[in-house]
């Protein structure tokens, strides 16, 4: 494991990640664009300047920010990888393990021959540098992981890059894995989707421990929906229990496009997920959905925004979580309506099913309107598992920790259901029940 030198003030914000280690990164792409070594400078300002986050910060109420520290991590070896557990049949696939490409599946040749682009970013950076010039972290999530999403962009070497030109509709989906091993090892995973007017495509990304080690991974994504496009993104977060993890993603919609985006929560010790969709054109829709199973002490932390930018746009949030033992889940979303974003449609729910008086959830949902011809709604609930559907279940034989589960899986089919890839729906529903049985 290449070594970070950490800095002797163990309260230092920025931890392990010091000059040295930054001018050696910047010195191994001496190949690729200047202006994308000068944005990478121009992030690991951003990072040096922005603190570590407090609990006093109000994107960070509720949070545990004594655990989120920077210290003791490192760019980890080349990791030799194996096949991971969504394996579905799709159009093409990736995987990256300790930020590097270790295996690629050819494009479909009347694939490449309609002009879609499915790579790494730094092989997109040398033969379509303006397309990623024009995408990557065009938009900011906004919701208070900036210093990460800071070193995200300084230190990312490992991402997708995927893009289908005007028209193109894909029935298969594209496959992503971001694999880390090590213990300390930090992985910096960048996705750039981009479906041009009226394109279909559906991008599945995995995120994936191949062992129990201590780790950090801070991940961006930016996907963009042109005029009419129908974009499906769904990823799988399985990291290790040891792992600290921050993912960011932001969305544009434009004129009557629709994107889903399903993201499901399963690893880390601390886990820092942040959503924002813009709805920039008239009929632009969004469907946020998420589901996570939080065990043990995890916690898992929730920040969404939906930003009405014109008028005639629709979106829809629903975020499901499950508690267990002793685990903390903190949601808390925004609706935002701009002032020329009449008749705005808008609606947004939280819904925690608690299996423990031990597991503790948290939800503060709102609502920001500046239009007065809209209808926006939002909610939360919590509430804890019926004990007559225990009793049913367990008078038929079926033992209390499946009887959980059963009741768990009866709760996500809401969402589940909204994927229109059964094999998908499948595997995740597999991957869900996996982490039941540990």
């Amino acid at each position: 494991m290449s070594a970070l030198t950490e800095t002797k003030d163990s309260s230092s914000p920025n931890g392990s990640f010091t000059a040295d280690v930054f001018a050696a990164h910047l010195a191994s792409l001496s190949h690729l664009p200047k202006w994308w070594l000068d944005l990478k400078r121009e992030a690991w300002n951003r990072f040096i300047a922005l603190p570590l986050p407090k609990r006093t910060d109000e994107l960070w109420r509720f949070s545990n920010t004594t655990g989120v520290k920077l210290d003791g991590y490192a760019l980890p070896p080349a990791l030799v990888v194996g096949r991971w557990p969504l394996a579905i049949p799709q159009s093409a696939e990736l995987i990256f393990a300790n930020n590097r490409l270790a295996s690629v599946s050819l494009l479909p040749a009347d694939l490449t021959a309609r002009g879609v682009i499915f790579t790494s970013i730094e092989d997109a950076l040398v033969k379509h540098t303006d397309l990623v010039r024009r995408y990557f972290q065009a938009q900011a999530a906004n919701l208070g992981a900036d210093k990460f999403a800071a070193l995200n962009a300084a230190l990312t070497t490992s991402g997708a890059f995927l893009y289908v030109p005007r028209g193109v509709e894909i029935t298969g989906p594209f496959m992503v894995t971001h694999a880390a091993a090590g213990a300390g090892s930090a992985v910096f995973p960048h996705t750039i989707v981009v479906a041009e007017d009226h394109a279909k495509v559906t991008l599945v990304e995995f995120f994936t421990s191949a062992d129990d080690a201590k780790g950090i991974a801070s991940g961006v994504n930016d996907l963009h929906a042109g005029d009419g496009a129908q974009l499906t993104y769904v990823g799988a977060q399985n990291w290790s229990r040891d792992t600290l993890s921050f993912q960011s993603n932001a969305t544009t919609v434009q004129r009557d496009a629709r994107v889903l985006s399903l993201n499901v929560h399963l690893g880390g010790r601390q886990s820092r997920h942040e959503s924002h969709s813009r709805l920039q054109g008239p009929g632009a829709h969004s469907e946020m959905l998420a589901l996570t199973v939080a065990q043990d002490a995890q916690e898992f932390d929730q920040r969404t925004l939906q930003t009405h930018q014109a008028p005639h746009t629709s979106s829809n949030l629903l975020y499901k979580n499950a508690l267990l033992d002793r685990a903390r889940t903190i949601f808390s979303g925004l609706i935002v309506v701009d002032p020329e974003a009449q008749k705005t449609d808008a609606y947004q729910s939280n819904r925690n099913l608690v299996l423990s008086p031990e597991a503790e959830a948290s939800s503060l949902p709102g609502l920001e309107i500046q239009a007065n011809d809209v209808r926006c709604t939002h909610g939360a609930t919590t509430g804890h598992v019926d004990d007559e559907q225990m009793f049913y279940l367990e008078s038929r034989g079926i033992r209390p920790a499946l009887a959980r589960e059963l009741i768990v899986f009866g709760f996500f089919e809401e969402v589940l259901n909204k994927l229109e890839n059964d094999e998908l729906h499948a595997a995740l529903r597999e991957l869900i029940q996996s982490k039941f049985k540990k």
